[in-house]
């Protein structure tokens, strides 16, 4: 079923920080795929807007480890309140899904 299969993303501006969520997700079995786009995000924080470059993080992994790959973000992210959001994978390539599951442990 691929709605077990979820991709989770995040931002970051620090390129350390982005090697440290990469290398510990995968090393950790958390995440099958990393992929990293950079991007302008424009947001309002504390009252103020900001137009600030940072980097979009795709992170493949099962739902079943949401709670560890969120706990992992928080530990390691240097933002306040860092974006980290969930979504389902509703349909993919079999062959693909299963490489995910395959390489993340639940």
């Amino acid at each position: 079923m691929a709605t077990e299969i979820m991709m989770v993303l995040t931002t970051y501006a620090d390129p350390e920080t982005g090697k440290r969520l990469t290398a510990g997700l995968l090393e950790q079995h958390l995440a099958a795929c990393v992929q990293t786009l950079p991007i302008q995000s424009t947001y309002r924080w504390k009252g103020a807007i900001q137009h600030e470059p940072e980097t979009l993080m795709l992170i493949k992994t099962q739902a079943s480890l949401y709670p560890r790959v969120e706990a992992f973000i928080r530990e390691i992210h240097d933002y306040e309140v860092p974006e980290i959001v969930m979504m389902p994978i509703s349909a993919g390539l079999p062959e693909y899904l299963s490489w995910i599951r395959e390489e993340t442990v639940s």
